[in-house]
């Protein structure tokens, strides 16, 4: 099966993200893997519209160890007192039924929301130093049959450095390089999408400017807005000083030009609630943190050999559903519960291979879950759902509890059955 030699397993992680760092916390923990992180961007920018994580990337999170959590809730804004039960409140902006509240997301008891980069920051104090590189940009990727310890998976930098190990990790978000090796660069899944050609415009502003321009209690709380010509949010950010607020609409993306986006016209929601509109205006004055999303089609496979893939890399969803960093945060979970198993070489693929049964079919499902969010905010869905308020409150109900309420303990025990049999030479449920 192959020793492990002095020093330990040999892992390298591509990409210091929210999945890198909190995979990377849990692994450097372990005496018998010698981990090592290797980030493309020399330092961490604020990019994005803040979390507000849902109950299971909080149970994600402590199952990789009671440290990670606390990062998060050390770094994160209360969006309530800790034993408050708290969620996002999604509400008919537009049409017959405004005002009503259709929809409960991730409520979970002491919620809070966090800037991504702070939560980068809490997470990346959990990684010894020595243990994370930054501007190490991925150039390529190439597996060689080695001595005695087996395979070996090497990696080449921009910089012309390289590192040789015994497993890889690709964490490396939606462009990752690390999916395009295990995909090929033809695959038809390996590049991001953008189906219903999503733009989000997006304003970051101080909470007291915003206090200016829209209802105060948005300046605390995460309300998702919903009608036809776009959806609208707010998340509060870095301790509650500064406010993200988004409008994304359906069809807003010219995919030819990805700045070519034309501009937010307040006028187009003057059918929109009061609040909704004054979050749009506010919006509509600064659009200078706004991006077009993306996310993947389904990867048939999420490793090959020694060498993996999680988080954005295998399964980037777009944002709606609030649960892309807890995906990767359940990834990372698997991931961490896997390898301390692994002692020995030869366990790694079977390990990973356990990560795959298990991770890939709820991971993919959360995508198409984001996807058909983000119709049913913009009233695109067949069937005009947001017509019945009663049967959107349904399928919101039946959406959250798939995402928030899975038994992650039960994955990870799910995933060491994979795994078990495997090592010993079945299939998972042969006698």
């Amino acid at each position: 099966m192959g020793s492990v030699r002095p020093g330990g397993i040999k892992i390298a992680i591509i990409g210091g993200g929210i999945g890198g760092l909190a995979l990377a916390a849990g692994l450097c923990k372990k005496p018998h893997l010698d981990v090592h992180v290797y980030e493309g961007v020399a330092e961490y920018k604020d990019v994005g519209a803040g979390l507000a994580l849902h109950l299971n990337a909080i149970k994600a999170m402590a199952l990789i160890g009671p440290e990670v959590r606390k990062a998060y809730f050390d770094k994160a804004t209360n969006m309530g007192e800790e034993e408050e039960e708290i969620a996002t409140e999604v509400i008919l902006a537009q049409g017959p039924h405004m005002g009503t509240q259709v929809a409960e997301l991730g409520r979970a008891k002491g919620r809070k929301s966090v800037s991504r980069a702070d939560l980068l920051a809490g997470f990346l104090e959990l990684v010894p130093a020595s243990s994370i590189s930054f501007g190490k940009k991925l150039a390529r990727i190439w597996e060689t049959n080695g001595d005695d310890d087996g395979p070996k998976v090497h990696v080449e930098f921009t910089d012309g450095s390289q590192a040789h190990v015994d497993c890889l990790l690709g964490a490396d978000g939606i462009h990752s390089a690390v999916r395009s090796y295990l995909l090929g660069p033809d695959h038809p899944a390996k590049a991001p999408k953008n189906h219903d050609r999503w733009q989000v415009y997006r304003t970051l502003v101080t909470t007291e400017e915003a206090k200016k321009h829209i209802n105060e209690r948005w300046t605390r709380t995460v309300p998702i807005l919903l009608g036809p010509r776009g959806h609208v949010n707010c998340i509060p950010l870095n301790k509650g000083t500064r406010l993200s607020a988004g409008v994304a609409v359906r069809g807003g993306a010219d995919l030819n030009n990805p700045n070519g986006a034309k501009p937010l016209d307040p006028a187009l929601y003057a059918d929109y609630s009061d609040d909704a509109q004054r979050i749009v205006r506010m919006v509509a004055n600064d659009t200078s943190a706004s991006w077009s999303v993306g996310d993947h089609d389904h990867a048939p496979y999420y490793h090959k050999s020694r060498v993996a893939m999680l988080g954005d890399a295998a399964h980037a969803s777009l944002p709606f559903a609030g649960n892309g960093a807890a995906q990767a945060l359940e990834d990372a979970a698997v991931l961490d519960h896997l390898f301390g198993k692994v002692k020995q070489l030869g366990q790694i693929e079977r390990a990973l291979a356990a990560y795959d049964a298990v991770r890939r079919p709820r991971s993919q499902a959360v995508t198409d879950l984001a996807r058909r969010f983000g119709r049913v905010y913009a009233y695109a869905e067949p069937g005009a759902m947001h017509e019945d308020p009663v049967r959107m409150k349904e399928f919101f109900r039946e959406a959250a509890a798939f995402t928030n309420e899975a038994d992650l303990q039960g994955q990870n025990e799910a995933a060491t059955e994979v795994f078990e049999d495997s090592v010993r030479g079945r299939s998972r449920g042969s006698v």
